[in-house]
């Protein structure tokens, strides 16, 4: 399939959502259901436009969803306003770590006990399938820096946590596979590196070089008066790309210090505004109304009104959250239908078992064992329990894992089983996302209302 070719395929898919976006706002699908059908169509058993060996293209295709896992999780950490010790967090840390625990070690019994694969394949596939998806998963996660939803907010930041913290036990499983059995030498060393070291390291780097070049910015762009001007998209690519690199230099794992930077350079902007319950990007809608050419009475303060470091700060976020999510929807589009194309060669009907044992039990049961330290509510928690959307970080893990000395013998397992997963997930979790997340919010609604005097 020649560059050409997929330009046009991709040209057609966008213009197609495009034109008939106003009638999928209606229907119970999301953007990923039909990119994943449209990949099917245009596959050797449909229309015979696009064909692809995933196996051999594992590098390139490695390549682009490590872009699309940094760019959703750098903005997802920009939407989370939230000060770490505020409540709605405990759920999201528990998301990431306890649960996706739990998520691995139920995903690695079942393919041991139930497939037959060894401990070291069934580690892997249950590691690659960790995660949930920053990339996917936009319709569950936080709106807007004022949406302090529990279940929107635990999820937001379980995506962008565990894209992170899946990565260790990756590399274990990589390792088992590579040792045939645990031995005390190298796993020590492992969890040194990996977990002691790798993952705080990540979030801590992070955080403070997304917070620092934060105030920098806001302060340089109030002094000289630039705060409109400033190609605030240069400064979400420079700060990406340095702490992804910079982690990895240090040995830590760069998608938890890229999340972190996007959370450092929000709270930089939250100690901006004081503190305030509206975001600086709210308050800065005027001048960014002015500059893109909408309407006067969408605007919400008068910017004569607006602090300078205030409105540097909102119109950095601003540009910020829309150029990140311009590009994670660009890549949404093309890596799933791009599934679509390579799904009916690597489909395996074993993960129908795997795939419903981890969306209706596995996961369900490690968030009902967390919700006893939250304040999370059943009804929450059942949400929360379903919407463990895999997706785009789990195409990365697994063509890390084929770059990265995974035999030839359990390769195509792999790939099969987890594609297989992936696109069940997208599938199952994309017809039922809206018409859950309508009852969801209509019942919210219903309870604030009967609270109110």
């Amino acid at each position: 399939m020649t560059f050409l070719v997929w330009v046009g395929v991709l040209g057609s898919l966008l213009m197609i959502l495009a034109l008939t976006s106003a009638y999928l706002r209606w229907l119970p699908v999301t953007t990923s259901v039909v990119c994943l059908a449209f990949g099917m169509l245009i596959s050797p058993i449909g229309l015979g436009l696009a064909e692809v060996n995933f196996q051999q293209s594992a590098t390139w295709i490695g390549h682009l969803t490590e872009v699309a896992v940094l760019f959703s999780l750098f903005v997802s950490g920009l939407k989370l306003r939230l000060s770490f010790h505020r409540s709605s967090w405990h759920g999201a840390y528990l998301l990431a770590g306890p649960v996706m625990i739990l998520s691995i070690a139920g995903v690695c019994l079942v393919a041991h006990y139930l497939l037959g694969l060894p401990w070291g394949v069934a580690l892997l596939i249950g590691a690659i399938l960790a995660p949930t998806d920053p990339v996917l998963a936009g319709l569950v996660q936080v709106n807007h820096a004022q949406d302090f939803d529990r279940v929107r907010f635990g999820l937001s930041g379980e995506a962008g946590l565990n894209d992170g913290t899946a990565f260790p036990f990756v590399l274990l499983g990589l390792l088992l596979l590579q040792h045939g059995q645990l031995q005390w030498d190298w796993t020590l060393e492992w969890f040194l590196k990996s977990v002691v070291w790798g993952v705080p390291a990540g979030l801590l780097l992070g955080y403070f070089m997304g917070k620092g070049v934060g105030r920098l910015m806001i302060y340089l762009r109030t002094r000289h008066g630039d705060s409109t001007i400033s190609p605030n998209d240069f400064l979400a690519l420079a700060l990406i790309a340095l702490s992804y690199v910079l982690a990895d230099e240090i040995g830590a794992f760069g998608f938890l210090a890229v999340f972190a930077a996007g959370l450092g350079l929000r709270q930089a902007e939250v100690q901006t505004s004081g503190h305030a319950e509206t975001p600086s990007e709210h308050l800065a809608q005027p001048v960014i109304g002015h500059l893109t050419g909408a309407p006067e009475h969408a605007t919400v303060a008068k910017a004569e009104d607006i602090e300078e470091p205030r409105m540097a700060a909102g119109v950095m976020m601003g540009d910020m959250l829309a150029f990140g999510s311009l590009v994670e929807r660009s890549f949404e589009v093309l890596l799933v239908t791009l599934l679509g194309v390579v799904l009916i060669t690597h489909w395996d009907s074993r993960a129908l078992l795997l795939g419903a044992l981890l969306f209706v039990v596995i996961r369900p049961l490690g968030v009902a064992t967390m919700l006893p330290f939250t304040r999370i509510d059943r009804q929450q928690g059942a949400l929360i329990g379903w919407f463990g959307i895999r997706g785009i970080g789990s195409l990365y893990y697994l063509c890390y894992a084929l770059t990265h000395h995974v035999t030839a013998d359990w390769a195509g397992t792999i790939v099969d089983l987890t594609l297989s997963v992936v696109a069940l997930s997208i599938a199952v979790h994309g017809i039922s996302i809206q018409p859950l997340l309508d009852r969801y919010e209509r019942l919210t609604a219903r309870r604030e209302g009967s609270a109110r005097p």
